[in-house]
């Protein structure tokens, strides 16, 4: 496999860790739907959060956060729109993006920016 994947997969797993430690109920990892897809569909307070997760082991190329550009915001708006077909109850939505940097022997940096589109 290669190692952008395995980072990335680790991402998500230390992702939704620590929204479940900042007090988000996670309902879906991975969730897809066509040719879209999201990271993590979570709850807290009574809002939906559709979560682009980022994760980079170096900042050499630039922050994680800086690789999600307008066509991800896109495809995450359009993969919400089918998430709310099927899961009408919920009133209130938002885009967050959860930067993870993994550097060699340090503890992991989380960098979470809410509400991205409105």
């Amino acid at each position: 496999m290669a190692k952008h994947i395995k980072t990335g997969q680790l991402g998500e797993q230390l992702g939704a860790i620590y929204l479940v430690e900042k007090g988000y109920r996670i309902l879906a990892v991975n969730w897809r739907h066509s040719r879209w897809e999201v990271d993590v569909i979570a709850a807290k307070e009574n809002v939906l959060h559709f979560i682009e997760i980022k994760t980079r082991r170096s900042k050499q190329f630039g922050l994680p956060e800086e690789k999600v550009g307008n066509k991800k915001i896109m495809n995450l708006i359009n993969a919400a729109e089918e998430y709310l077909y099927q899961n009408p109850q919920w009133q209130r939505i938002q885009f967050d993006i959860l930067a993870i940097t993994i550097l060699n022997n340090k503890t992991p940096d989380y960098f979470l920016i809410e509400d991205v589109h409105v």
